[in-house]
C-alpha cells in the first residue's frame, strides 16, 4: 500500500484535478487487475491525497497513457515536494473491496 500527499498552487489545483480524472477515466476503459487505488482533494481545495494497493509485482498505473501525462509536469503543479510513503491497512470499514 501506499500514500502520496502533496499541495499544489491555487492556479494549478484545477488542473491537477482534471489529470487525475483523466487517470481514473482511463483506469475505468482499461480496468487493469491487481490495483486498488483512490485519490482524494482535501478540504483547503489545494492539497490531494493518493491512495494505492498494488497486488502483484508490477503497478498498472505505470502503464497507464493517462497516468503518464499527469506525472508530466507534477513539478510545476507543486508548492512544495510530494510526500511518498509505504503504508500498512490496519483497519478499513467498507473503504476497499475485497
Amino acid at each position: 500500500m501506499f500514500v502520496v500527499r502533496y499541495e499544489t498552487g491555487a492556479e494549478a489545483a484545477e488542473e491537477n484535478q482534471r489529470l487525475v480524472r483523466q487517470v481514473f477515466a482511463q483506469l475505468n476503459e482499461d480496468r487493469p487487475d491487481g490495483l486498488r487505488y483512490a485519490t482524494f482533494r482535501l478540504a483547503d481545495g489545494v492539497s490531494f491525497v493518493h491512495v494505492g494497493i498494488v497486488e502483484g509485482e508490477t503497478n498498472p498505473l505505470t502503464e497507464s497513457a493517462a497516468f503518464e501525462e499527469f506525472q508530466k509536469g507534477i513539478g510545476e503543479r507543486l508548492v512544495a515536494p510530494l510526500d511518498r510513503s509505504d503504508a500498512t491497512l490496519v483497519g478499513s470499514y467498507r473503504l476497499l473491496a475485497d
